[in-house]
Formats: C-alpha cells, sequence, structure tokens
C-alpha cells in the first residue's frame, strides 16, 4: 500500500497517521494503492520495455515486448524458427529455448524440433539450453522474466537501481541499459526472523531484510538493506515513522521499500502479565524497602506509547510505577509496611490492622494515579497487586531478627497444637474402632441370642405338633375301640341263640384269665358275693388295725 510518498505495501489495510500535536488515532485515506498488478501501478508504466504478465501468460508477454522491441527499431527476441519433424533439439511443450544469438537474446517458444541450419552466421549462434514457462525467475542477456505464485514476494532492482516489489504475479523486461536484477524470491508466509518480546515472552511477528550488494570507493562491496518484510500476526501491530509522523500498520504481510519509512517497533494489543521489580524506596522514617509488583495490562493505543518514547509498555509502565510509589510510600512509616506482604481481591486488611494504611493508599491513590498515568500512554492497567516486599538497612534487619524469632516461636507452636491435634485425633480414632468392635460384639450375641430363641420355639413347636398328633391319634384310636366294643355289644346282643351266648361268656371268661392270670379272684360287684366281699374287706381292716395297736 502506498501512502503519500512512501512505499508502504500491504494488505489494503489503511494505515493510521499520528501527529505531534494529536493524540487520538486519525485513519488517512491513501493517494493510491498497490495490490501488486503493476498493469495499475503509475510508477511501472513509465519503464521502457516491460510488459507485466496478464491472463495471457508468459508467452503473449514476451510477443508483446517483442512487438516494442521492434517498433523502436531494435533487433527482435523472438526466433522466427520453426519445428520440424525429422532431426534437431527438441523443446517439449511448456518449456522455451534459448539461444544467444551474437549477445542478444533469442527465444524459441513452439515445442518441437529444430534443426542447426540454415550454415549463414552459424558461428554467431549458441544453444543455451531450455528453460520452463512457469519458473519464477529467467535471466538471460539482459531479458528478464518474473513469476511468483500465491504468497511469494520478489524484490527487484531496475537498471536505475530503484527497488520494487512483485507480488502474485509477474513481467517480461528487456534492459537496454543496465540490468533488472531478481534479489531475493521470499515465502511470505514463513520469514525466517520472529520478533519475541523478551519480558513477556510473546510473539509479536516475523522479518526479513532483504539486501543489495553495491560496490563502493575501490571496489569494495557492502550489503544494504533495500526492503523490510513484516508478517504480523492478529491482534498485534506495527509502527512505521517517517519524519516526525507515525503510522499505525496492522496486522497481515506487509513490505517496507522506502528508504525513508523505518519500522519503530511490533506490538502486541492482548492482555499481558508480569512481575515488576521496584528499586529501593525510603519510608518517612528512612527503612529503605523494595517492593515486587505483579502487573496486568493491555495495549489499546500504541501511537501514543510511542510518540511518548518508549518502545515497550513495560517501560512505561516501570517509570510511572516506580515514581507513584516513592510518593506513597514516603509518607509511610516502617511499621504501617513491615505486616502485610500481598494485596488483592481476597486479601483485604480491617480498618484497625497497623497495615491498612498502607493497603489503603495502595488501593486508593496507587490504582487510580497508575490508572490514570497509563491512559495516557495508551495502556489499560487491569491489575496491581504487591506480590513481596524487601526491607533493608539495620532497622530492617533487627526487625526481621524479632520477626523471624516470632515466626520460629509461631512455627513451635503450630507444630505443638499439630501434636495435639494428632494425638486427639489418634484416641478419636481409637475409640472409635473399640466402638465399632463392641458394635460388632453386640451384632454377633444378639444374633446366637436369636437362633437359640430361634431353635427353642422351633423345639417347642415341635414337642406341641408331636404330642396334638399323639393326643389326637390316642382320641380316634380310643373312639375307633369304642366304636369297635359298641358294634361288637350290639352284635352279641343280636344273638338270640342260648348256645351261641354261653360260648361267648365262656370266650369272655377265658381271655379274663389270660389277661389277669389263673390265680386271680374275681369278687362279684352285685348281690350276696358282693356283700360277702364287703365283709370280708372290712374284717381285714379291723384286724390290721388291731394290729397296729
Amino acid at each position: 500500500m502506498s501512502v503519500g510518498n512512501s512505499t508502504v505495501v500491504g494488505d489494503n489495510d489503511t494505515p493510521v497517521t499520528l501527529r505531534k500535536d494529536q493524540h487520538t488515532p486519525i485513519p488517512e485515506i491513501p493517494e493510491t494503492l498497490n495490490t501488486f498488478s503493476f498493469t495499475t501501478d503509475d510508477y511501472l508504466k513509465e519503464r521502457a520495455f516491460y510488459v507485466p504478465i496478464g491472463l495471457g501468460g508468459l508467452i503473449a508477454a514476451l510477443e508483446a515486448l517483442d512487438e516494442q522491441l521492434v517498433q523502436s527499431g531494435r533487433s527482435k527476441i523472438l526466433s522466427k524458427k520453426r519445428p520440424v519433424a525429422w532431426a534437431g533439439r527438441e523443446i517439449t511443450p511448456g518449456r522455451i529455448g534459448l539461444i544467444n544469438y551474437g549477445g542478444s537474446p533469442k527465444l524459441v517458444t513452439r515445442p518441437g524440433r529444430y534443426p542447426p541450419f540454415p550454415f549463414r552466421n552459424w558461428w554467431a549462434r549458441t544453444w543455451e539450453g531450455t528453460h520452463g514457462i512457469s519458473d519464477a525467475v529467467i535471466e538471460f542477456q539482459g531479458l528478464t522474466v518474473v513469476q511468483v505464485s500465491q504468497n511469494q514476494a520478489a524484490v527487484i532492482s531496475d537498471p536505475q537501481n530503484k527497488i520494487f516489489v512483485v507480488k502474485n504475479s509477474g513481467f517480461v523486461a528487456f534492459a537496454i541499459e543496465g540490468s533488472y536484477d531478481v534479489l531475493a524470491v521470499i515465502d511470505q508466509t514463513h520469514l525466517p526472523s520472529i520478533v519475541v518480546d523478551k519480558l513477556t515472552g510473546v510473539v509479536l511477528g516475523w522479518t526479513h531484510e532483504v539486501k543489495m550488494q553495491s560496490k563502493v570507493g575501490k571496489g569494495a562491496e557492502r550489503d544494504y538493506v533495500v526492503a523490510l518484510f513484516l508478517n504480523i500476526p492478529a491482534n498485534n501491530c506495527a509502527i512505521l515513522q517517517r519524519g516526525n509522523d507515525l503510522e499505525l500498520l496492522g496486522a497481515g504481510q506487509s513490505v517496507i521499500t522506502n528508504p525513508s519509512v523505518t519500522l519503530r517497533g511490533l506490538y502486541t494489543l492482548g492482555e499481558n502479565q508480569l512481575e515488576l521489580p521496584t528499586k529501593d524506596i525510603f519510608t518517612r522514617d528512612q527503612v529503605p524497602v523494595s517492593l515486587t509488583l505483579y502487573l496486568k495490562w493491555q495495549l489499546t493505543e500504541p501511537l501514543k506509547l510511542a510518540t511518548h518514547g518508549y518502545n515497550t509498555p513495560y517501560d512505561a509502565l516501570r517509570d510511572k510505577t516506580q515514581s507513584i510509589l516513592t510518593q506513597i510510600v514516603a509518607h509511610l512509616d516502617y511499621s504501617s509496611m513491615v505486616k502485610q506482604r500481598t494485596l488483592g481481591p481476597n486479601n483485604l486488611e480491617d480498618g484497625n490492622d497497623p497495615s491498612s494504611q498502607f493497603l489503603d493508599s495502595l488501593r486508593t491513590q496507587a490504582l487510580d494515579e497508575m490508572h490514570e498515568a497509563a491512559l495516557e500512554y495508551g495502556i489499560v492497567l487491569k491489575d496491581l497487586a504487591v506480590i513481596d516486599r524487601q526491607f533493608k538497612g539495620e532497622i530492617a534487619n533487627t526487625m526481621d531478627k524479632l520477626t523471624t524469632r516470632a515466626l520460629h516461636a509461631q512455627v513451635e507452636a503450630a507444630n505443638v497444637h499439630r501434636e495435639n491435634d494428632n494425638r486427639v485425633k489418634q484416641e478419636e480414632g481409637a475409640l472409635a474402632v473399640a466402638r465399632i468392635k463392641a458394635q460388632a460384639l453386640n451384632s454377633e450375641a444378639d444374633a446366637a441370642a436369636y437362633s437359640v430363641v430361634a431353635a427353642a420355639k422351633a423345639q417347642a413347636e415341635r414337642t406341641k405338633i408331636e404330642a396334638q398328633a399323639l393326643a389326637e391319634a390316642t382320641r380316634m384310636a380310643a373312639e375307633a375301640e369304642a366304636e369297635a366294643v359298641r358294634i361288637k355289644a350290639e352284635a352279641d346282643a343280636k344273638v338270640v341263640d342260648q348256645f351261641a351266648r354261653e360260648m361267648e361268656l365262656r370266650r369272655m371268661e377265658v381271655s379274663r384269665v389270660q389277661a389277669y392270670g389263673s390265680k386271680t379272684v374275681f369278687v362279684p360287684t352285685e348281690g350276696a358275693g358282693a356283700q360277702m366281699g364287703s365283709a370280708m374287706a372290712m374284717g381285714m381292716a379291723a384286724g390290721m388295725g388291731a394290729d397296729r395297736r
């Protein structure tokens, strides 16, 4: 992209210019845009015997250049030879043949075989081989062909040693005086030199310098930088300087060829965080202290930072932070700063604490002043915290010793407390184990008792069932026997034959004797026999009583 008289070529990004007397970036509309299509470039249109390669390709551009040479009264560069089928040097499709014709170039563009005839002027012709039509660079006897593809860029020096860049295009040129020198063909996507912020480690971009050798004095050669390629990743930018003006160049691929335009620096627009150690600051009672701060910031307006002469946001924040903290600490005593060591949203002290004066000053005065100061440099300060303090001097040493002793005492007390806690926890653990064992024994006893009770209940139930079954069987047997006796008695009662009755009584007598023995005396229970038995019993009883007396 071309802005004014500068030649800063990029991806059609509009640069932003900041004047010395301005504080906000003002977009500046470029006068002409260079999209690497040299058919629309006014500077390249003035060149003689220079033909851009268009839609017709290399052959069409060579034919146009050949026509310009003929119209100017110079020799053609395209050979009139036609191919034959029987012999000669072969040119395959996609290649062109090069012939040195007495120091002038001759090109054969048609594929086929070419014989060495005619013999006229044969000593002035030399076959130089072939080149591919799609080759990036062809240089032959003053003829220069350059063709670059996507992501490629060629740096060219014309016969007047003026530098221009070709991207995504090409040209064919014939130098009558001087030469077109192809200094480099660059892969813009993979530039070799990486630029990293040394403090934060953030990749700011990639650069590559193209140099040109020139003879100085008595034949000595030196290298001079003629082009600077930039590849700036997203969310980053570059600051360019042209005289007293600064230009903001956004992310993308760009190249600088104007010597009056220099690269001021590369910056990142993302968030950054870093620890910032300060120099020694004296308290009101002359005790030196050095602080270590935590800073988190984001650069939003790089032009403001570059205008103030700082190369990185860290440099600006460091100087301003040192100045503000010097003013704050100079009004504080050592005692107000000795306790608190960190400052953050999760570490806010009570107002009665001796260190609250220092913390309140940092929360209010330091944060506010730092935020306002950072805005002047185009920086948004997002976080500020004190993460460490180091006191120096004899008073600090004495206080450190006292603090160390206090810390030792606190550590010992903490150790004793921890040992007591451990013992208590051990006892609690042993008690818990005993409780668990007792619960286990109780569970086992309950289970054993339940088993005994269940067995006893089962045995009792079994005995009950067996007794019930035996009683039921006895009852049923008695009922059956009684029923049998009844039936037998009824049957006997129905017998009317006297002899049968007498035989039955005889059988009963035999059964009774069998049951009670043959010596048993049966006493009748009714009639005279029964009375005689009663009398005999009474007499025997009386005799037994008399003997007794």
